[in-house]
């Protein structure tokens, strides 16, 4: 498990590794055609500010010898805010007095229909808080059972679940699971996440070795940027994690986030750092630099201009036109929502930005079909 590998790396020597880097570490890893963690540390280390122009190069070229011009489209849809954790900074935490609502499967439905009207998405991602007594597994195998007339690419984004649980989900038509550690700094964890299942730090953070061993086709993860003043020692340690899940689970395909925090309904918490767009823009390019395969996605927490142009320079996959409240397309638009987006285009307008700007926005790049494991399974059932 990872948390075994985690328990070898010092949080601390990291941050200091880092911070040591010098323009010459740079200039070394930016030769290499391969990079390992040590190269990614000096690529967004303060010693590689003065190489943005050149590493944005690099990004680009990478990202278009693997992904072309593409930007794979999607779109979240929150089908309950209940949730019994109590994580600081989160609109969702269950001391908010807020009403709290779990779509039924009619209003699941009409938010598929309404989905569909706002532009050709067939990539969906389903999201809720972590109420598994209410909201638990039976409850997402029908939220995925009944968007498989809708969509052909579904993924969840829920609390971390047992490994026999992911593969439950697999029957159900689940191709991708998304988690966000939101930080890997084990001794500070739990200021942020006291109370619920979210506070076992080993729990979560060994959630994606239990996605891998369940097969799941398409793993996502990310940090939240904000929680920890060192974003960089973070997304580090995500890169260490990167690799170590690539090593062991070599069949799945593997994204990352990295998420600035946006205000909540939680509006007492006030992150530790605020990463400028310069620094976004370096840790993006230096991932594509270190992982010329890995999806890197932006949600609308970022700002349009943002978005616009770090997709022409190493973003693979955007969504567009989300709502981040239960129900936010049809039924329940002024419910409860985790966070407010920055991004409010409607789909359509992100559809014609980025197509002026040369890329090709795909509405569907994945089918049950395309897997060869199932396409497999069918042939010789």
């Amino acid at each position: 498990m990872f948390s075994d590998e985690l328990a070898n790396i010092s949080w601390e020597e990291t941050t200091e590794r880092i911070h040591a880097k010098t323009e010459a570490d740079v200039r070394r890893a930016l030769a290499k055609e391969h990079c390992d963690v040590n190269d990614f540390m000096a690529l967004v280390s303060p010693a590689a500010t003065p190489y943005l122009e050149t590493m944005a190069r690099l990004s680009k070229k990478y990202t278009e010898e693997r992904f072309g011009k593409t930007i794979s489209m999607f779109i979240p849809l929150y089908i309950t805010n209940s949730c019994t954790n109590s994580c600081v900074y989160c609109g969702f935490h269950i001391g908010n007095p807020m009403p709290r609502t779990i779509l039924t499967e009619e209003e699941i439905v009409n938010e598929y229909k309404a989905i569909k009207r706002l532009a050709p998405f067939d990539n969906l991602l389903l999201v809720t808080g972590e109420n598994p007594a209410q909201a638990g597994v039976p409850y997402i195998a029908r939220a995925l059972d009944l968007a498989k007339p809708y969509f052909s690419n579904l993924k969840i984004e829920v609390m971390p679940l047992k490994a026999e649980e992911y593969a439950e989900l697999k029957g159900h038509g689940l191709n991708g699971v998304i988690c966000f550690q939101e930080t890997y700094n084990k001794a500070h964890y739990h200021i942020y996440h006291p109370r619920g299942m979210k506070s076992k730090f080993e729990w979560r953070v060994n959630g994606f070795d239990r996605m891998g061993q369940a097969g799941v086709h398409s793993i996502g993860m990310g940090v939240l940027i904000g929680l920890e003043k060192e974003w960089r020692t973070d997304i580090t340690l995500m890169a260490y994690h990167l690799r170590y899940l690539q090593k062991h689970y070599w069949k799945t395909k593997y994204s990352v986030n990295f998420p600035r925090m946006r205000p909540s309904e939680n509006g007492g918490f006030r992150p530790n750092v605020i990463m400028s767009d310069r620094e976004l823009a370096q840790v993006t390019f230096a991932m594509r630099i270190f992982d010329h395969d890995v999806d890197i996605s932006y949600s609308t927490r970022e700002p349009a201009a943002i978005r616009d142009h770090m997709a022409t320079l190493g973003v693979t996959t955007m969504s567009a036109e989300s709502k981040t409240e239960p129900g936010g397309y049809y039924s329940y638009p002024q419910t409860l929502e985790q966070f407010h987006v920055s991004d409010e285009r409607k789909a359509v307008e992100v559809d014609r930005a980025l197509k002026r700007l040369g890329r090709e926005p795909v509405w569907k790049d994945w089918d049950a079909c395309f897997d060869l494991n199932t396409s497999s399974r069918k042939i010789h059932a």
